[in-house]
């Protein structure tokens, strides 16, 4: 894979000569990714197969999970704008040179909208992508909200989460069931991860939270929205970025006490107004209240961006 020609035209031609790869590797796309992200992110997995000489196509390793995390860090990065610490940026840059997308959103932080230094952060999150909160109009200057998820998008959505419902089941067994002892971001993360998909944690200071009550606005610390394939998860506030993503973790594992989980479209609030949300749910009653949002997945698409 090192000649360098048109993605498509190059990743055609590998697998015409390698047929015995076209069933596993179309596998590893994800029910989220629409045709330009996995086509993209397949070339980026077939340029670095051979970094990885233990790999073995069709067989699980620990080479293949370092690869598909790193394949999803880059797309992460390319199509959402995601941030990891410095050093996986630097390996996913190099990893994908030579992987060619036209027309690729542009995305900023809110540090870089408002000319701030970049955030830094000394820790890894562990498995977790991370990005810092956007504003509707700082993601991609000039476009507009849609109103929301599409219509058919929970039914897109919940065989998905119908396999991470039965992964998290069998993992809280093994663990003794729900409790406070638990690390539950590590057991979210593991499930998660066991069927190929990346939980996204925003995270942003908690006094920066337009729609907190007035009382509430000083208070110093972090909160953290945790969402998977745009699915809203859940929401925690703590000290720090560690500290909130566990109490998010937490939260969102008890959607799962349930006898099932259902994605629904719901209202919240972002950023002072009412939009439709994909939001992940059991089938307990509750109130239909729901913190505010810290980010919206459901912005106006550049052309050419959605299935081909």
């Amino acid at each position: 894979m090192a000649e360098r020609r048109s993605g498509d035209d190059i990743v055609t031609e590998y697998l015409d000569q390698n047929p015995h790869l076209v069933e596993w590797v179309e596998s590893l796309r994800g029910v989220h990714e629409t045709n330009k992200q996995w086509h993209a992110r397949r070339e980026f997995v077939l340029r670095n197969m051979e970094t990885f000489p233990m790999l073995q196509p069709g067989f699980p390793s620990p080479s293949l999970d370092k690869l598909l995390s790193l394949s999803m860090c880059w797309a992460n990065h390319i199509f959402l704008g995601c941030r990891y610490p410095q050093p996986v940026m630097d390996k996913i840059k190099e990893m994908g040179e030579g992987v060619v997308i036209h027309d690729v959103p542009v995305l900023k932080t809110r540090d870089e909208i408002m000319g701030k230094g970049k955030r830094s952060s000394g820790s890894d999150i562990d498995g977790c992508s991370k990005r810092t909160k956007t504003g509707p109009s700082e993601s991609r200057p000039g476009n507009t909200f849609k109103q929301g998820p599409s219509a058919q998008a929970p039914a897109e959505h919940q065989p998905f989460f119908n396999r991470l419902y039965k992964a998290v089941a069998w993992k809280l067994v093994s663990a003794g069931g729900f409790g406070p002892n638990l690390d539950h971001f590590e057991i979210l993360r593991a499930c998660t991860e066991s069927l190929k998909e990346t939980l996204i944690c925003i995270f942003v200071p908690l006094k920066d939270i337009p729609d907190l009550p007035a009382a509430r606005t000083q208070i110093e610390g972090q909160v953290c929205e945790l969402r998977c394939q745009t699915v809203y998860l859940g929401t925690g506030y703590g000290r720090d970025e560690a500290a909130a993503r566990s109490m998010a973790s937490k939260e969102a594992l008890k959607v799962f006490q349930g006898r099932k989980v259902t994605v629904k479209i719901c209202r919240r609030r972002f950023n002072g107004r009412d939009v439709e949300d994909l939001v992940l749910l059991d089938d307990q009653p509750r109130n239909p209240g729901f913190p505010p949002a810290i980010s919206y997945p459901f912005q106006a698409e550049q052309e050419g961006d959605g299935p081909s």
